[in-house]
């Protein structure tokens, strides 16, 4: 069995400067490896108030999607915890190259020699860390590198389908996901093209091509917020025919 633990769900810079949901990431568990997918603000002190708690020294893995600071704020006392300040040499850190050169470089030099493996992520790629593999999804349509994640875990693919723009080929990436993960920021559309960020309405387009046995609502902004997620959760679910939950901070999905 995997676990899948939602730590945080807070999905905009209004939302998590305020911190009115949880920033952290994601914490997945299969056949005793770990890995923190997109640990955000507050990751670590999420970590150490779970209970039981989930110890970053035992963690394998750090994902990280993009190099935006709610998806990577945390990325950097993790890796110095997993290692216990580098005399530990161990973790994978899986990221696109973004998150690694130029000038919005996310993960300090000094701490990348504490790692075992820096892997680099690019589209429709597989990986495999312990006894899990994942595969990277087409790019997304969002200000920085990005990609989407489908992982295999028990006979059920899962897909985290992470911030972007809508575009069509975002059907075809995700569409034999059993499970899937949506990040969606907004309500409604914004006006303006430069907000990568998917609505409601696009949810329902994905859902009503992809069809999956589940699907999960995360990453709110402050319009989904005030839409009132849940309830706009049982109405996708009442009008597809479909299992759509919205998620809360520590919300844990056994697959």
């Amino acid at each position: 069995m995997a676990i899948i633990k939602i730590l945080g769900t807070a999905g905009a810079r209004y939302v998590v400067a305020r911190q009115l949901r949880s920033s952290a990431g994601t914490y997945i568990e299969h056949l005793g490896t770990r890995i923190m997918l997109d640990p955000g603000p507050g990751t670590l002190v999420r970590m150490a108030q779970e209970k039981p708690r989930i110890p970053v020294e035992k963690l394998h893995s750090i994902i990280l999607t993009h190099a935006h600071l709610d998806h990577s704020n945390d990325v950097n006392i993790l890796i110095d915890g997993l290692t216990e300040g580098g005399l530990k040499k161990r973790g994978t850190l899986f990221c696109p190259q973004e998150c690694l050169s130029g000038d919005n470089a996310v993960v300090l030099r000094y701490l990348r020699p504490y790692l075992k493996d820096i892997q680099i992520l690019k589209a429709h790629q597989l990986y495999t860390i312990g006894d899990i593999t994942f595969e990277t999804a087409c790019r997304h349509y969002h200000p920085t590198e990005t990609y989407g994640l489908i992982f295999h875990l028990s006979s059920q693919r899962v897909g985290f389908l992470v911030d972007t723009l809508f575009f069509p080929d975002l059907i075809k990436s995700y569409a034999l996901c059993d499970v899937l993960i949506i990040n969606v920021v907004r309500y409604k559309p914004h006006p303006s093209p430069n907000v990568q960020h998917l609505c409601i309405a696009d949810v329902r387009t994905l859902l009503e091509r992809i069809k999956p046995q589940k699907a999960i609502l995360t990453h709110f902004g402050m319009t989904m917020i005030r839409a009132r997620p849940k309830q706009v959760a049982e109405k996708l679910s009442q009008e597809l025919g479909l299992e759509v939950i919205a998620a809360y901070d520590g919300l844990t999905l056994e697959i």
